[in-house]
């Protein structure tokens, strides 16, 4: 899944992007309403952090904004307000869940998780095909009774070829969705993952080149 993480304190918003790739997420950092507005309205993201109290494009104006454009991101705006009256407005606008300062950073990674299930269309919270079962709550992968060890981008590409569900996914479509801002876009990043995936996940193999198209399981 890829993220967008908005807050004007540099250090928390880094902060919470590292917590996120940790937790194999691919993540983008704006530090300004006007820098994370304009990234949402282009780049297709799973989720937005979105801090409400930013100076100059106030959250409440980029949550608005990105309603009115019709975004499909979901967004979970963060606020060190915490009152009743807030979390309304907060939902009010168009967000899709409100979490205020201080946070337990277990509940915040969980939380984008779920909304991110709900974006583009709903993924179910497992994933199956075969004995290759993703727990994408836990981020866990399994083959058999075998636990795979994927680095974050392995796990981000298998997630997105099972969701698929038998689609074929493009290369250009895995690098938007599984690799952050700062990616080359003529990479050949994604077919050396492929290939480390395909080794991961041992015979019989389960992940098929589709010439022209891309990617399929």
């Amino acid at each position: 899944m890829r993220v967008l993480v908005v807050e004007d304190d540099e250090e928390m918003a880094y902060t919470v992007a590292t917590g996120l790739r940790r937790a194999r997420m691919a993540v983008d950092v704006a530090l300004d309403g006007t820098g994370g507005l304009e990234r949402a309205l282009h780049t297709d993201y799973d989720v937005i952090v979105l801090d409400r109290d930013l100076p100059g494009l106030h959250g409440d104006e980029v949550c608005a904004e990105l309603i009115a454009a019709r975004c499909r991101s979901r967004i979970l705006m963060l606020t060190a307000a915490a009152t009743t009256e807030d979390l309304v407005d907060g939902l009010g606008l168009g967000a899709d869940d409100y979490l205020p300062k201080p946070f337990d950073f277990r509940v915040l990674v969980a939380r984008v998780g779920v909304l991110a299930r709900r974006a583009h269309p709903a993924v179910p919270p497992v994933l199956r095909h075969g004995d290759l079962v993703v727990d994408t709550a836990r981020r866990l992968a399994t083959r058999g009774d075998r636990p795979l060890e994927l680095a974050p981008k392995e796990f981000g590409v298998l997630e997105l070829l099972l969701a698929a569900e038998g689609r074929a996914v493009s290369a250009e479509e895995l690098l938007e969705r599984v690799w952050d801002e700062a990616t080359d876009p003529f990479t050949n990043a994604v077919k050396i993952t492929i290939s480390r995936l395909r080794a991961r996940l041992g015979a019989p193999q389960v992940i098929e080149t589709v010439p022209k198209s891309g990617y399929r399981i």
